[in-house]
């Protein structure tokens, strides 16, 4: 039964690809104007209508280009993408998440675009976004929207509490949300279990997951360790929420914070339009943003995420010149304007945080933290890491497992990721 779905859903997998690829099905006719496809992977409620309203502006000004728009659901893209480019019928253009882009670059899904149009401003780019679409000294992405992490509080519990400014330490954040429950009744901080919200305490310790130079997993190291020690330590104390193991833990701590029913967690822009929809950010200007506080060794920093558009290797000449066409104009520091100002996203490039879009104190808030946020390792895997972790780190907040034995068994899922790595 089970190899019978599997196999439906590998069908239905290469009946997209083939419907919505740029190849012998791309509706190009001689003479004619290109057709080249996008597998878009925003959210097709909130943020792709801005995008549609940007392919027919770039269809207006280049008669000769058409776009085919398919949004793909996010969570279904990465293994649509692998199947339909192993089997030489992908898209043209893919909104690449910044883990994927390594990942197709190693197996040459994607196309260098170091020395093509589509990098022609990359100089206007932040370095450490476009660091995260390299691969083997090779640039396979230009960075489309990006994002972090950031401590987002509510101002007027953190002020009815006599707390004048953001928490810069955990150690800090502890005292906070001890004053804020005594002061409001509230909590002042609620945590997440997900291995990518804990990656800022390793980096707070000066660790990671791995060590690429040294090829080495370091999930376990005395630095690793001490970051999960104080990751834990947050779901227990005056003031400080204890762990959600549910499977609606995201959406738990998210409502909470909208409704001012819990003083500061830590979340990315993602989330900035819908804390805006909450009782407690009807004035805008009560959202407080500050970079993820600092760990023991005195460092702050949080994980790099968003998303490249790459280019289709299997393309031919044609399409992949369009193509790169497009993505140039999709990048522009217009077009990322008019994506900040209608989806609540941050620009990739620094002349698209415009006055008007820096009117926005989420997206301005947010663009404060980015220099302390940390581009990802150019290790393909290493996205795939997080998986292990956010099982175990389940089980340890639960109280199922011990930090040593929760560790233990991530760092031997991981070794399997990585087999060439030592431990």
């Amino acid at each position: 039964m089970r190899r019978g779905i599997a196999a439906t859903a590998l069908v239905a997998s290469l009946a997209l690809a083939a419907t919505a690829c740029g190849g012998s099905d791309s509706g190009d006719s001689a003479g004619g104007p290109v057709t080249i496809t996008w597998w878009d992977t925003s959210n097709a409620t909130n943020e792709a209508p801005t995008y549609k309203a940007l392919v027919k502006e770039f269809e207006a000004a280049n008669k000769d280009i058409k776009v085919k728009y398919v949004n793909v659901p996010f969570d279904q893209a990465q293994n649509k993408f692998d199947t339909a480019a192993g089997s030489k019928g992908a898209p043209d253009i893919l909104r690449s998440e910044v883990g994927w882009t390594p990942a197709f670059a190693k197996k040459g899904f994607f196309l260098p675009l170091d020395g093509t149009e589509a990098l022609a401003d990359q100089d206007k780019f932040q370095p450490n976004l476009i660091k995260q679409a390299q691969y083997d000294g090779k640039t396979y992405g230009v960075p489309f929207v990006t994002d972090t992490l950031a401590l987002v509080y509510n101002k007027e519990l953190y002020a009815k509490a006599g707390i004048k400014e953001a928490p810069k330490s955990w150690a800090d954040l502890k005292k906070a949300a001890a004053t804020i429950k005594s002061k409001t009744g509230v909590d002042g901080y609620w945590g997440s279990t997900q291995a990518y919200y804990a990656q800022s305490f390793l980096y707070g310790e000066g660790a990671d997951t791995v060590d690429v130079a040294a090829k080495k997993i370091t999930v376990k190291s005395p630095a690793a360790v001490k970051g999960y020690e104080t990751w834990l330590s947050l779901f227990d104390g005056k003031g400080l929420h204890k762990a959600d193991t549910t499977a609606d833990a995201y959406a738990h701590i998210q409502d909470a914070f909208v409704n001012g029913k819990v003083a500061s967690i830590i979340q990315g822009p993602w989330e900035i339009t819908n804390f805006y929809k909450g009782a407690a950010f009807k004035d805008k200007a009560n959202l407080g943003i500050a970079t993820v506080p600092a760990g023991s060794a005195g460092k702050a920093g949080a994980p790099t995420g968003g998303h490249n558009l790459s280019v289709y290797a299997g393309s031919d000449k044609a399409h992949q010149e369009a193509s790169l066409k497009f993505v140039k104009f999709m990048t522009s520091a217009k077009s990322q304007e008019t994506i900040a100002l209608k989806n609540s996203t941050l620009p990739t490039r620094d002349d698209a945080y415009t006055t008007e879009v820096k009117a926005d104190p989420g997206i301005a808030g947010y663009q404060t933290v980015l220099s302390a946020a940390q581009p990802r390792p150019e290790l393909p895997e290493y996205s795939s890491l997080w998986g292990p972790l956010d099982t175990e780190l389940l089980a340890i907040a639960g109280g199922k497992k011990s930090l040593d034995k929760g560790l233990d068994s991530a760092e031997t899922a991981i070794a399997k990721l990585v087999p060439d790595y030592s431990k």
